[in-house]
């Protein structure tokens, strides 16, 4: 005779039908998050730049020049000031501290106020023009609510977690349209679990965020490439590549790593946010696109516009402008970011590919080191596949090359931060 044990005490249609209920609400959340960070960027996007159509780029060239480096410093001021005091706000109080969505999966609380505001900052600055990406804000705004709403269902402790990564995992879903690799980045990075109990809600949570979010967000893809065709020289050259572009993503988590480290720990944000801001909007006197989250440069990379140079230069810049950021005391994310500079540095490795064996499409070499730059910055290479794929609407002819780039970068990736922790490196 089976035991009682084997069935859940909790497993029961009431049960069954709450937390179905709090799973479709945590969905809707995350939808309603994404899509108020959607507006609110575009709308301080709008404003700072004074255009009413088109993209941030095109808006940032019909703008005055002065138009950047003033946003910058606006955004440098703002920063500094609001992270100066919620900072100084939280190391008074244990209960106003900063959590983070991996801190709340763990089991730490989100305090409401702190988390709005810390994700209303990240929106202000990116909207202003600073190099960082924006999927941290729509990932705390629905962890905060997933867990709010889990605290006042009641679930057990395993539920609220699950809950609370799928918010998150839906929060990235409904601001970029992606609820497929939404639902896996909840799944292989916040969860590191594959089962029923993971996938069913991350997959709901992620489709009805997406699909709530779509009233605001477009549905059209985030980057705008051409059907890129399956060729020989392509699959060969992402087994080369790979293990470069994954040399190189370290040196770049590297980099933000120590930046974060070494970021302003009081009133020292006050003065080297605005400075590092100010100068960044300088140097985007003469490359614009390193300016915001980093889908500009991800975009004239993938569809090569600019000389091979120009890019290399500006993805160079962008990382240089992206980590100073970072050290200067913003909160944010990489997503976009190291989805430009590896679509850069791709674009750059398959032009002089090119000269030994022409024929290719170039944005098909920005796309795969743009897929692999990424698998390795976030250490999720289904994630990272799955987002690329969406972002850019490419069908299964890539996902061969695809995969085989991401392989190589992985791999390098994961000796040399294995190296790392044991001293070899």
């Amino acid at each position: 005779m089976p035991s009682a044990r084997r069935v859940p005490a909790r497993a029961t249609p009431a049960w069954l039908a709450r937390l179905v209920v709090v799973t479709a609400l945590v969905g809707v959340g995350a939808g309603v998050g994404g899509g108020l960070v959607y507006l609110g960027l575009h709308t301080i996007q709008h404003l700072a730049f004074g255009y009413s159509e088109g993209t941030f780029l095109e808006g940032l060239l019909d703008a005055p020049p002065a138009s950047r480096v003033i946003a910058l410093a606006l955004a440098g001021v703002i920063g500094g000031v609001g992270w100066y005091f919620l900072r100084r706000w939280g190391r008074r109080s244990p209960a106003r501290t900063i959590v983070s969505v991996e801190s709340a999966v763990g089991g730490r609380r989100m305090p409401g106020v702190v988390t709005l505001l810390n994700a209303a900052l990240q929106v202000i600055i990116v909207g202003l023009g600073a190099s960082i990406g924006r999927e941290v804000a729509p990932r705390e705004v629905a962890a905060w609510w997933a867990s709010w709403l889990s605290d006042r269902a009641g679930v057990s402790a395993r539920e609220r977690r699950i809950l609370v990564a799928c918010g998150a995992g839906a929060g990235l879903a409904a601001v970029y349209n992606v609820p497929f690799g939404g639902a896996v980045f909840a799944i292989e990075i916040l969860l590191a679990e594959i089962s029923f109990a993971t996938v069913l809600p991350a997959l709901a949570t992620s489709a009805i965020a997406a699909l709530v979010a779509r009233v605001v967000v477009p549905a059209n893809p985030l980057y705008v490439v051409e059907k890129l065709p399956l060729q020989p020289q392509l699959v060969v050259w992402a087994v080369l590549a790979g293990p470069i572009i994954g040399f190189a993503a370290v040196g770049f988590v590297r980099l933000t790593r120590l930046a974060q480290n070494h970021r302003p720990k009081s009133w020292g944000i006050l003065i080297v946010m605005p400075v590092v801001f100010t100068a960044v909007g300088v140097v985007a006197l003469w490359l614009p696109a390193i300016l915001g989250n980093g889908r500009s440069l991800g975009q004239l990379a993938l569809t090569a516009t600019l000389p091979v140079v120009v890019i290399l230069l500006t993805t160079v810049v962008k990382t240089a402008a992206t980590v100073g950021t970072i050290g200067a005391g913003a909160a944010g994310g990489t997503l976009t970011p190291s989805f430009a500079i590896g679509a850069g540095l791709g674009l750059t490795l398959g032009g002089i590919w090119e000269l030994a064996w022409p024929g290719e499409p170039i944005a098909a070499f920005a796309l795969l080191g743009a897929a692999a730059f990424l698998a390795v910055t976030m250490r999720a290479p289904l994630t990272a596949l799955l987002l690329v794929m969406e972002f850019t609407n490419q069908g299964p002819d890539m996902l061969a090359p695809l995969m085989l780039c991401i392989a190589g970068a992985v791999a390098v990736g994961y000796v040399l931060e294995r190296g790392r922790v044991t001293g070899v490196a």
